[in-house]
């Protein structure tokens, strides 16, 4: 064993000068490569590289172009402005060339103390090299060319003007794209106005502009701010008192440019897909909106101009609520494909990616859950749209519900428990085939669900979160394509400035139900708005299949008007999903009216307009007409009986009253 150990310490002593030998070899190549090699570029012509949109056709819908084009001279820019960017981005920027050794050590040592990723490494030619050269993508190949590019910007460019260049392109959080819009969207004024202050807090949120936005999270962003302070103080940047004064100073955001900064058509539409892009591709929305992407999507641009135009007519969206309008959202899409082919995400102005009411929303359904929760399953379990339901005033534990026009007939049938959305029959059908096989319907419909949802309650649409427009229309799309649910999604590809495909939609389906179940479901739909609660929705010459929804609003422990209106429907081509609403309930943030007079009424006009064009289909399903007309003259046959039953019983009371007075005065 000794002498094993032995010959391993003298392979050790003799391959360590090979080993410096080939270190040495490796680094003289590296410092002549990085001597002699010297990259062709031009920052001016990277500047302006708009983000396109196209429509399911391939034809362009929308180009975005962000803020960053507006610059402003390095001299309009505040001295403090630039020393708070170098004393919390790059402290060396006037010493390095490029590429600041010394504070790539630094940070490696800090991150190695903290055991962690605390500081970076980066320099400010770094950066810009980043946000106007390089692709998005997290390669030892990028890393290199950013360490060649960032030196070559140094020896072609002045410092004044790489610092210029930079506070014109960086990104400041809210679509603001440079020091000039980043000025206007927080604190209202041109840069050349800003104080210490704010300047620190701008340059504070370039590490992280969501994270740190102060319209959200202010507390954050003073912190930040006095961060960058601190930095400058200890960097010599600040003379005596302004450090305590600018701390002390109270930041003062100004939201009136708090606005759409995209110059583009459709901007729920393209905020949907920037979201998805994001979230399913996981690319990054900043690059995506300055490195000439090319985005193809299932957009209609007719049908989604349509629905805009119907949302911006403030008379259909009136309501009686003591604030008058209301907020609204709506989904198109192809149930065969899961394209969405037009979104709106709200009405009044709109915010780069701000709350998107059609993806982002959760409120409770109301009836609209119905077809998913209960008779979908009922249908699977062996039930029939003609099987008797239980229709009298029951409790089920501590749950007691209701119907909302407050009659019981006793027993009703299903189609007809459908088509006037009763809801005491359709919890006792969910308590006759159990609460799981609910749950397990809505996880194949994807509906999102929690623990808590897990209750007769959802029967009814009863659920802790919620789902939106989008959840819904989705989960729709099954009925009308044959039982099997397609994903919904904006985005076909995504193509690179160079016309390279980055990213790409593959298709996934799910097998939610038979046909001959969804089949069944269409018919009590197709009922429900031909002679139920969803007659508004209707669109004369089309079969529209569908359903109405309703939360009441509690207000004070008690109901008081309506807080979500839904109308799901849906032909054989098309889906539609409608919610309407308050985006706060209170006493004086509620609906007055129920869906089949709000919500339905939206849908009809959205889905007449997008119909246009489109030629009948027809399902080819039972229509329930002749069973309603049936069961009319049963039920007329059985008033009569029960009439002439009443009648009789009255002349045998009668009777026996006469009777009783002539033998008492006998």
């Amino acid at each position: 064993m000794k002498r094993i150990e032995r010959n391993r310490k003298k392979y050790r002593k003799k391959a360590w000068p090979r080993i410096l030998a080939v270190f040495c070899i490796i680094a003289i190549v590296a410092v002549g490569f990085s001597a002699f090699y010297r990259p062709k570029i031009n920052l001016n012509d990277k500047l302006a590289r708009p983000t396109e949109i196209y429509d399911g056709k391939g034809v362009l819908a929308s180009r975005i172009t962000s803020n960053k084009t507006e610059g402003v001279p390095i001299d309009k820019i505040p001295e403090s402005m630039k020393n708070a960017v170098i004393s919390i981005e790059d402290r060396r920027f006037y010493e390095h060339h490029g590429i600041d050794y010394q504070g790539i050590m630094r940070a490696l040592l800090t991150d190695i103390k903290a055991r962690g990723v605390v500081e970076g490494g980066s320099t400010i030619t770094q950066q810009l090299v980043k946000i106007s050269l390089l692709k998005p993508e997290r390669t030892f190949k990028r890393k290199w060319e950013e360490f060649f590019l960032a030196r070559e910007v140094e020896r072609k460019y002045k410092k004044s003007e790489i610092m210029e260049m930079y506070l014109n392109q960086v990104y400041f959080g809210h679509g603001a794209w440079g020091i000039q819009k980043a000025s206007e969207i927080y604190f209202g004024k041109d840069p050349s106005k800003l104080t210490l202050s704010e300047s620190a807090a701008l340059a504070g949120m370039i590490n992280a502009p969501s994270a740190l936005d102060p319209y959200k999270y202010m507390d954050k962003t003073i912190e930040r701010r006095n961060l960058v302070l601190s930095r400058m103080k200890s960097n010599g940047k600040l003379k005596k008192g302004e450090y305590s004064q600018a701390r002390n100073e109270r930041l003062k955001l100004d939201g009136r440019n708090l606005k759409d900064p995209l110059k583009g058509k459709f901007p729920y539409y393209v905020n949907q897909v920037l979201r998805e892009a994001a979230g399913k591709y996981h690319l990054n929305t900043d690059e995506l909106l300055r490195g000439g992407y090319k985005i193809f999507t299932a957009l209609d641009q007719g049908m989604q101009a349509d629905a805009e135009n119907v949302y911006n007519n403030e008379l259909d969206f009136l309501d009686r609520s003591n604030k008058g309008a209301v907020q609204s959202s709506a989904v198109l899409m192809d149930p065969k494909s899961g394209g969405i082919q037009a979104l709106i995400g709200g009405r009044g102005e709109h915010v780069f990616l701000g709350y998107n009411r059609a993806s982002q929303l959760r409120a409770q359904p109301g009836s609209a859950m119905k077809p998913l929760a209960v008779y979908t399953p009922a249908l699977e379990e062996g039930y029939e749209i003609t099987s008797e339901l239980k229709d009298e005033k029951m409790k089920f534990g501590n749950y007691e519900p209701s119907n909302l026009n407050g009659q019981y007939e006793g027993q009703v049938p299903m189609y007809e428990a459908a088509m006037k959305s009763l809801n005491v029959p359709t919890v006792w059908l969910l308590n006759e085939i159990g609460a799981d096989k609910g749950v397990d319907a809505l996880k194949r419909f994807g509906i999102p669900l929690d623990k808590k949802d897990k209750s007769l309650a959802l029967a009814l649409g009863g659920m802790d979160k919620g789902v939106s427009p989008l959840d819904m229309a989705e989960a729709y799309s099954a009925f009308a394509n044959n039982g099997t649910r397609s994903d919904a999604h904006t985005i076909v590809k995504i193509e690179n400035s160079e016309g390279k495909e980055i990213a790409h939609w593959t298709k996934k389906k799910t097998k939610v139900t038979t046909k001959k179940v969804a089949e069944k479901i269409t018919s009590m739909l197709l009922g429900v708005v031909k002679y139920g609660t969803g007659k508004n929705a209707a669109v004369p010459g089309y079969e529209i299949a569908g359903k109405t929804g309703s939360a009441q609003a509690v207000i004070n422990g008690r109901d008081q008007g309506v807080k979500d209106q839904w109308f799901v429907g849906y032909t054989p081509k098309l889906v539609g999903a409608v919610w309407a609403g308050t985006d706060k309930t209170d006493s004086s943030n509620y609906l007055t009216t129920h869906s089949s007079e709000g919500a339905a009424i939206v849908f009809k006009k959205i889905m007449s307009k997008a119909l246009a064009k489109e030629h009948p289909e027809s399902f080819n399903v039972q229509d329930i007409g002749p069973l309603i007309e049936e069961r009319q003259k049963e039920k007329e046959q059985q008033d009569k009986w029960k009439y002439w039953l009443e009648q009789g019983g009255n002349l045998k009371k009668n009777f026996d009253k006469w009777k009783n007075r002539i033998f008492k005065w006998k």
